[in-house]
């Protein structure tokens, strides 16, 4: 994220929403050569796009470019959002305008290739699974045809990438699900989500860092708190990083919250 400024929430919700609806639009037609596409998002906002699926490539571009604005910032771009495949970039009206900003940004583009990006963080994530930790786990196994306990195996046999951070402080979206757990969000989302919520929604997990409302399906529970003000890291997690969740027992999860 850039200095100068913070996206509204109603603003990033809304291209976001956008984004969602591009992704299988028409409207989508001029691409770059590098399947790179720019989409005005709002009269002072541009979304960049890197193809239209979710994939590891997609993914380390945009963890490329949002590096590059960050190190070398353009007068006038307020806020950077990265997502699972786009940038969306909030700028000062004033000082550009979607044309010029689209021109600079090619420039970055061509630099992607030689951009070098750290290596994310290798973290685990304890979890207690099922019971009151995850309200949701017996009607998401029963979905999918497997016990609660299979469900669980597959929860934590794979490594996830957090694609961006969004919704509320803290909150990564994690890419990787099997595919024998992908679940629709629940029909009428709960008022409530206890923080530390793991959640399940379509082919993406996450935690709740926060008390929130929500519509994922929960299946467990973590004792880590994902976001501290506090911490000079106030997120847990990072744009990045590999996440492995860890089955614990009812009481290992209370000896880590009260520890």
């Amino acid at each position: 994220m850039t200095p100068g400024g913070l996206l509204r929430q109603s603003d990033a919700a809304s291209a976001l929403k956008q984004s969602h609806v591009l992704y299988n639009s028409g409207e989508m037609q001029t691409w770059t050569t590098d399947d790179t596409h720019f989409q005005p998002a709002s009269d002072q906002s541009l979304l960049v796009y890197f193809g239209q699926q979710i994939t590891i490539v997609a993914h380390q571009r945009v963890r490329k470019l949002l590096r590059l604005l960050e190190q070398e910032p353009i007068a006038g771009v307020r806020n950077l959002n990265p997502a699972y495949c786009s940038i969306l970039i909030s700028f000062n009206a004033v000082q550009l305008n979607h044309g010029d900003l689209e021109e600079i940004l090619r420039g970055y583009l061509d630099r992607l290739d030689a951009m070098q990006i750290p290596e994310g963080r290798e973290l685990q994530v304890p979890v207690c699974y099922g019971a009151e930790f995850g309200p949701d786990l017996n009607e998401v196994a029963a979905l999918h045809g497997v016990t609660p306990a299979q469900a669980i195996e597959l929860h934590a046999s794979v490594t996830y990438v957090v694609y961006f951070l969004g919704f509320v402080p803290g909150f990564a979206y994690l890419g990787g699900l099997p595919e024998a757990l992908a679940t629709p969000r629940l029909d009428s989302p709960r008022r409530s989500t206890p923080p530390g919520s793991v959640g399940i929604a379509g082919n993406q997990t996450g935690v709740y860092p926060f008390a929130t409302p929500g519509g994922w399906r929960l299946i467990g529970r973590t004792p880590i708190a994902m976001f501290r003000p506090n911490r000079e890291a106030m997120s847990f997690l990072s744009i990045g990083d590999r996440v492995r969740f860890t089955p614990i027992s009812a009481a290992r999860f209370a000896a880590m919250e009260n520890a």
